[in-house]
């Protein structure tokens, strides 16, 4: 740590930032992970399983081109949450990921991958062809995706209100990858590009759906625990 000045607010400034960098980093190296594992489950065990593919190898490169990137930079430049410098400083030989980072990883992949396949299993009960059924598994996993970037808040930080939801570019990056993916099923080059079908209302409603709940999952499991960590304090 250097220092301008022997003040000491610029030392607790630069404690809060060196906090800030470190948590922000983990932020970022989780989410993409997580979605990374996503993409692996759902090809591994559609082949394993020998299903149809769910995802072809232009939407997983779209998928990591938009998905991946923009919310993943948008949550490198978060604010931290409001109690950074309430917490206990951490070993310096901690690793970036540990081994709760890696459980969390693994678990947010595993729902992910299971509201794929809830898409899958949805559009064979509309007897969806192989076009559509594709359309509604991609997109169901690259929204899951984005919306898997609002559970990246800490462990304690509030449902609604947090240092993820108060992050002004990850809403820009939201929308602008929401954007990127609803266009190209009803540009035709795009669409015969990625293999993708324009949606009815019905692709739409299970595509939500699907994409919603491991979002749903996740939250009402990181309240449960923020709530028995506040116990046990």
């Amino acid at each position: 740590m250097i220092l301008l000045d022997d003040a000491f607010p610029t030392i607790v400034r630069a404690i809060r930032e060196g906090r800030l960098i470190f948590g922000n980093i983990r932020r970022f190296v989780v989410y993409l992970l997580s979605c990374n594992l996503s993409e692996v489950m759902v090809v591994g065990l559609a082949v394993l399983w020998a299903l149809p593919l769910p995802l072809l190898p232009l939407q997983i490169l779209y998928l990591n081109l938009v998905t991946d990137v923009f919310p993943a930079f948008a949550l490198a430049m978060g604010e931290g949450e409001a109690g950074i410098l309430e917490r206990s400083p951490r070993d310096p030989k901690e690793p970036i990921l540990g081994r709760r980072q890696w459980l969390t990883i693994i678990l947010h992949g595993v729902t992910l991958t299971v509201g794929t396949f809830g898409a899958l299993a949805a559009a064979r009960l509309l007897d969806l062809d192989a076009s559509q059924s594709v359309t509604v598994t991609f997109l169901t996993l690259a929204f899951a995706q984005l919306w898997h970037a609002l559970n990246m808040r800490h462990m304690r930080s509030g449902l609604i209100v947090n240092e993820v939801t108060r992050n002004g570019w990850l809403w820009g990056a939201l929308a602008l990858c929401a954007g990127l993916l609803a266009t190209p099923p009803y540009l035709p080059p795009a669409a015969q590009l990625l293999h993708l079908a324009p949606l009815t209302a019905d692709m739409w409603s299970v595509v939500l759906a699907c994409s919603l709940a491991p979002l749903v999952v996740a939250q009402a499991t990181m309240a449960v625990i923020g709530r028995r960590h506040k116990r046990q304090r």
